[in-house]
């Protein structure tokens, strides 16, 4: 298992020196000395992204930095990026940031959404309630960087509004969150009113932990206790929601009712009361 971990972060720091170059499995199964096939189903099951995928958000990701940092021409951007054409590059850049890279650089806003994966042992631990405390106004920063890695996961976010409701959360003692190392890697913000979880999210690099399911059990017995529980999130089918709609069908919710949320259509999924 060590040596696989130490190959796995040879090759993230080859990766990130060569974001530039020429990355693909021929290379990285000759410094590795495994298999294409055997290199990638490790990794994949490590890093939760398949190397293709992995390699292009990281360059997105350093391409969303230069561009609010710098002001290089976006085709000089999308060539250092890896992309033959501006419009390759605009293509690929508005799947993972939701804006085209001319109205990501107006809004002179970077925030990170694939950064440099760091393999953490402890990461394999299962967290339990113990690891969950309430959220003070001091973790509002961590909170909101989780945020940003993970925002298009969920229809209509509105960061200001957004950051609002938070403050809201916190005040009423409805805000959870996991923090490691000044790191937020799991937050949860739910209504005792409407008995419903408002927000969940998992950092990428914590995912299949368990934390998900850590969060909705602490709720069910300490917050909405007897109570039946509402989420809304991305219809079946919807492209974007996927991951979050699979987490939220894992831990036990069933489908309710279609609703237009924000101009945009979702649905209201429920977990019914086991008592």
């Amino acid at each position: 298992m060590n040596n696989t971990l130490e190959n796995i972060n040879k090759i993230i720091d080859y990766i990130e020196d060569n974001l530039t170059e020429e990355i693909n499995l021929d290379t990285i199964s000759e410094i590795t000395h495994y298999s294409k096939y055997h290199f990638h189903r490790l990794f994949s099951n490590t890093i939760n992204f398949t190397l293709h995928n992995y390699v292009q958000r990281r360059r997105l990701n350093e391409a969303a930095k230069l561009l609010v940092f710098t002001k290089r021409p976006i085709i000089d951007i999308a060539l250092l990026s890896g992309y033959k054409s501006q419009q390759a590059f605009t293509t690929a850049f508005k799947l993972l940031y939701k804006k085209s890279p001319y109205a990501f650089r107006k809004s002179k806003e970077y925030y990170p959404l694939q950064l440099k994966f760091v393999f953490d042992n402890s990461k394999k631990t299962l967290l339990n309630k113990h690891n969950i405390i309430l959220a003070d106004y001091k973790h509002i920063k961590a909170w909101m960087d989780l945020v940003y890695i993970v925002k298009n996961d969920f229809p209509g976010l509105i960061v200001k509004d957004y950051i609002r409701l938070l403050k809201e959360h916190i005040y009423n003692k409805s805000a959870l969150i996991i923090i490691k190392n000044s790191i937020a890697i799991g937050i949860m913000g739910f209504s005792y009113k409407n008995k419903s979880i408002d927000f969940l999210a998992v950092h990428p690099d914590y995912r299949q932990k368990g934390i998900a399911k850590a969060f909705l059990k602490k709720v069910i017995n300490e917050f909405l206790k007897g109570s039946d529980i509402t989420v809304t999130t991305y219809r079946e089918g919807d492209k974007y929601g996927k991951t979050t709609r699979d987490m939220y069908k894992k831990l036990g919710f069933k489908n309710s009712k279609l609703l237009i949320e924000f101009g945009y259509p979702t649905e209201k999924l429920i977990k019914k009361s086991s008592i």
